[in-house]
C-alpha cells in the first residue's frame, strides 16, 4: 500500500469520525431527478510527521521550522507539535509504575516542553537544538494546523565527516521505502534511520542492491523498532562488500514506521537522502543548481525487466540531450549509476526520464556536487512525484534561498506565496509561467518587512504537470554549504464521497 492510498485512508476516517455514521447510498435508478455527486474535496483533520535524529556531532546546530499554509474549509480550532519520540513510551512506563503503586490511573504529568508549537496557520514557528544526543521527533497536527502542515529539520556541522548543511523534510510514516544512492564506500558512513511512532513495535526488512543484483547481508531481516522510538542502522553493518553505488529497500513488514537515509563523506560533506518517489515507468529529478560541479545518476528496476531510460535535462530553454549520455539501461534487479558531470553547464535544470520502449518501472536520485578541491560539498535529489494541488517549503531566507519549477510536458502557470516571516514581515505572491520542457529559477517574492524565516507555498493554476524543488545555501566562502528538497503534494485535501446518515445502523 503507498503513501497516498494511507493518506487518503487515515483523512476518510478522520472526517467519518466528525461527520457521524455514515454509509454509502445506491446510486440512484436512471430517469430520477435524483443524480450522483461528484466526491467532496475537503481539509484533512489530522496529520502526523516523523523527524529523524539530526546528528551525533557534537558540534551540529539543528534548526525545526514547522508551518501550516491557510487553507479554506477549516475551523478555528486546532494544535500542532513535535514532541521527543521517546516522551509517549516514557510517560507511558511512568503512569504504569504509578497505577501499579497506587491503585490508580492516569499520566504522570511528566511532559517536556515540545520543540516547537505553531500558534496561528500562515505563519512558520522555529525550534533549535544543539550537539548530537537529539532525538528523533513525533509531530501531530489536528484541526486548523493539520492541511498542508510540513516541517523542515536543518542542521549545520562546522567540521568532521558529513560536514556543512544537511536538510530534511519530515515525512509521514509509510511501509515502504526506497532509497537509490547509498553506499558502502571506504569514505562514506550511511545510515538508514527508522522511527516508529505507534504503540506497538515495527518490524523492517532492510534490503541492498548492486551493480550485480541483491547483497548478502547479516542482520537486514527482522529489525524490530520499538514503539515510540528511532533505530539508526549503519548500512555497513548489513554486508562485507564495499560498492560505491547501492539501492536500499526499506520494507516494514509489521506496522509502520518513517524511513530516512543519512549520507555521510569524509571529503565531500553529507547530507539526507529521502525516499525516491514509488516506482514508475518514468520519472523526473528536480531543481539540480546551476552551478553544481558534478552530477551523478543512480537508477534501479525493481522486479527481473531490464528499463531502457531516455536522459534529457530541462533547461530553462527547453529539453536537451547530454552528449554521450543520451540512454541509460537499467539491468532488473541492479543498480545503475552515471557520471553525468557539470551537466547543468551554470544554468539551472531537471532530469527527465521517459522509457524509450517498453514501460518498466524504476527509482532514482542524483547525488550533486558544489565546489572545487577541498571546499567541495554534497547533496542529494531523489525522483519526485509533481506539486499536485499545493506544496509548501520551510525555513527559508531572502539570499539563501532558490526554487526551481520545472513543467515537462506542457506550459504551465504557477502561483508562488511567500508566508509571513516567523519573526514578522507581510506575505506576498508571484504568478510565473513556465514553458513546456523547461526549469526555471524563479525570482522569489519576499514579505514586506521580513524577521526571522519564511515559508514558501506552491500552486500550479493550470493542470499541467509541475515539480518543484527549493535550494539552501549557507557556509563559509571556501565550503559552500547546501542542501535541496523537492516539493510534492503535500496532501492537505481528501476526496469523501457522498454520504448519508443512517441511524438505523444503531438499531443493529
Amino acid at each position: 500500500m503507498n503513501r497516498t492510498t494511507l493518506s487518503l485512508i487515515a483523512g476518510t476516517a478522520a472526517l467519518a469520525a466528525v461527520t457521524g455514521f455514515a454509509t454509502l447510498t445506491e446510486p440512484a435508478a436512471s430517469g430520477t431527478d435524483d443524480t450522483a455527486k461528484a466526491a467532496a474535496v475537503l481539509p484533512v483533520e489530522r496529520a502526523s510527521l516523523l523527524c529523524p535524529p539530526p546528528s551525533s556531532s557534537d558540534i551540529a546546530e539543528t534548526t525545526y521550522t514547522s508551518f501550516t499554509p491557510v487553507t479554506k474549509g477549516t475551523g478555528s480550532d486546532g494544535t500542532a507539535e513535535l514532541v521527543a519520540a521517546t516522551e509517549e513510551s516514557a510517560d507511558a512506563d511512568a503512569s504504569a509504575k504509578d497505577e501499579k503503586k497506587t491503585g490508580k490511573t492516569g499520566k504522570t504529568g511528566k511532559t517536556e516542553k515540545p520543540v516547537v508549537s505553531p500558534k496561528t496557520p500562515g505563519t512558520p514557528v522555529t525550534g533549535d537544538a544543539s550537539g548530537g544526543e537529539s532525538p528523533a521527533l513525533v509531530g501531530t497536527a489536528e484541526g486548523k494546523f493539520a492541511p498542508g502542515w510540513t516541517v523542515q529539520e536543518t542542521t549545520k556541522v562546522a567540521a568532521g565527516s558529513g560536514r556543512g548543511l544537511q536538510g530534511v523534510t519530515c515525512t509521514p510514516a509509510d511501509t515502504e521505502f526506497w532509497f537509490p544512492g547509498v553506499s558502502t564506500a571506504a569514505d562514506r558512513t550511511d545510515y538508514v534511520h527508522l522511527t516508529n511512532p505507534d504503540d506497538s513495535a515495527a518490524v523492517a526488512d532492510i534490503e541492498l542492491y548492486g551493480k550485480d543484483g541483491a547483497l548478502q547481508t547479516t542482520v537486514g531481516e527482522g529489525i524490530t523498532v520499538p514503539p515510540h522510538s528511532s533505530e539508526p542502522i549503519l548500512l555497513s553493518t548489513l554486508t562485507d562488500e564495499k560498492q560505491e553505488d547501492l539501492t536500499v529497500h526499506v520494507n516494514i513488514r509489521s506496522g509502520r514506521a518513517g524511513a530516512s537515509v543519512q549520507a555521510l563523506d569524509d571529503k565531500l560533506g553529507g547530507d539526507w537522502l529521502p525516499a525516491s518517489t514509488d516506482p514508475a515507468p518514468g520519472l523526473v529529478v528536480p531543481g539540480i543548481p546551476k552551478d553544481a560541479t558534478a552530477v551523478r545518476l543512480i537508477a534501479y528496476a525493481p522486479g527481473d525487466a531490464d528499463a531502457d531510460l531516455k536522459v534529457q535535462l530541462a533547461s530553462p530553454t527547453g529539453l536537451i540531450t547530454p552528449a554521450g549520455h543520451e540512454t541509460l539501461h537499467v539491468k532488473g534487479g541492479m543498480t545503475t549509476a552515471v557520471d553525468l558531470g557539470d551537466v547543468t553547464r551554470g544554468e539551472a535544470g531537471s532530469l527527465v526520464l521517459t522509457p524509450t520502449d517498453q514501460s518498466v518501472p524504476v527509482v532514482a536520485a542524483v547525488r550533486v556536487l558544489r565546489g572545487k578541491g577541498d571546499g567541495q560539498e554534497s547533496a542529494f535529489i531523489p525522483a519526485s512525484a509533481p506539486v499536485g494541488t499545493r506544496a509548501s517549503a520551510a525555513d527559508n531566507s531572502a539570499k539563501g534561498s532558490t526554487l526551481s519549477l520545472t513543467a515537462p510536458k506542457g506550459t504551465a502557470k504557477v502561483k508562488v506565496t511567500a508566508s509571513a516571516g516567523s519573526e514578522g514581515g507581510t506575505a506576498a505572491s508571484r504568478t510565473y509561467t513556465i514553458r513546456s520542457g523547461t526549469t526555471q529559477e524563479v525570482e522569489l517574492p519576499v514579505p514586506a518587512g521580513l524577521k526571522g524565516t519564511f515559508a514558501l507555498t506552491v500552486e500550479p493554476l493550470t493542470d499541467t504537470p509541475v515539480y518543484a524543488a527549493r535550494t539552501l545555501t549557507a557556509g563559509k566562502e571556501d565550503v559552500p554549504g547546501f542542501t535541496v528538497q523537492t516539493l510534492p503534494d503535500d496532501r492537505g485535501t481528501v476526496e469523501v464521497p457522498e454520504a448519508d446518515e443512517d441511524v438505523a445502523v444503531l438499531q443493529k
